[in-house]
């Protein structure tokens, strides 16, 4: 019987870059020499330094994507490029391609459908700002407290993901709050995820961060409003709902007070807007209620059918596994 030769799975590393001339060379090498059957993927978002040259005399393949934000970057880059496993990283030089297989290999087996690496535990002390530490901190104190999970690291941008969650999960986002997107919809689709502890490296001389403390604290808070409208609608509508009552049960206790003074209401417009605060209150805790339903039945149709696409996947593996067993053992 002839020896069955197994097709090794084609991996993608995917480097979004934004005025990286500094640093990017030097991760494509480095990737290169741990995986070098790899395929190599620069996509640079509009830079106006040597960014692409660079990437490509590195040995990479240069896609450019005119819109800015690194969301519409992921975007092209899980539109564009074909292969079995994908590894995504940054290109500043912040992770060590001495870890990627690592990160490879819960994917490969099939024991995980993203593998993320967590920078929080094994970082140099100067390489985040104090505020984005928090902001990371409050977003993933709010995910795993939505999705019951633990998950230690919810922004970092070094990952490895399977095929099936590249065609299956969508991605929205714009900018850099695309991390937190794609942790939210692989835990709501039902994937697997897989924490990977690797050291995190501060950017090196003449690299300068693309982050605005401020701006990005903004986007964080509206992601974190976002995170609860949509997957804790109950809570975030009930929570208003709660301000309504309160407004209106101190504006109507003033009224009311008032009335058993003088057994007459004089102050007509403070007992207009206490009514109108309550009525506000169970519009909004009505709301919460019915968007949690239809969320809670969109989440088990969802979860069903990444199911059954999970099972046909490997049903059709298993035919061709057994197409290439009974061919090779033909004589």
């Amino acid at each position: 019987m002839d020896s069955i030769t197994a097709t090794p799975p084609r991996i993608a590393v995917l480097i979004p870059c934004l005025n990286e001339e500094v640093t990017v060379g030097k991760v494509i090498r480095d990737f290169r020499d741990v995986l070098p059957d790899a395929l190599c993927y620069v996509f640079d978002n509009n830079s106006t330094d040597r960014t692409a040259q660079i990437a490509a005399e590195a040995g990479a393949e240069v896609v450019s994507v005119p819109q800015p934000g690194k969301g519409n970057v992921v975007q092209a880059m899980f539109r564009e490029v074909e292969a079995d496993c994908y590894v995504m990283v940054d290109g500043d030089d912040t992770y060590s391609a001495e870890h990627v297989r690592e990160l490879l290999q819960p994917v490969l087996e099939g024991r995980a459908d993203m593998t993320v690496a967590t920078r929080l535990s094994e970082c140099a002390d100067d390489s985040f700002r104090p505020l984005h530490v928090f902001g990371n901190n409050l977003v993933r104190a709010l995910v795993n407290w939505t999705f019951r999970s633990r998950l230690t690291d919810i922004m970092s941008g070094y990952r490895a993901f399977s095929r099936e969650l590249v065609r299956s999960v969508p991605v929205l986002s714009s900018g850099f709050e695309v991390e937190t997107e794609l942790t939210i919809r692989v835990l709501d689709f039902g994937f697997r995820i897989e924490e990977i502890v690797v050291p995190y490296r501060k950017r090196p001389e003449g690299s300068e961060s693309k982050l605005h403390t401020f701006r990005d604290g903004f986007r964080v808070l509206s992601e974190i409003a976002s995170i609860a409208k949509a997957y804790k609608p109950l809570t975030f509508f009930g929570m208003i709902a709660l301000g309504f009552f309160l407004a209106g049960g101190l504006a109507g206790g003033w009224v009311v007070w008032d009335y058993l003074e003088d057994q007459y209401v004089n102050k007509v417009p403070t007992a207009i807007l206490a009514t109108g605060c309550v009525l506000l209150g169970f519009g909004s805790f009505g709301i919460g209620i019915i968007l949690h339903t239809l969320s809670h039945r969109l989440r088990e149709t969802r979860r069903l059918l990444t199911q059954l696409l999970r099972e046909r996947r490997e049903s059709h593996l298993e035919v061709r596994s057994s197409s290439r067993l009974n061919g090779s053992s033909s004589p």
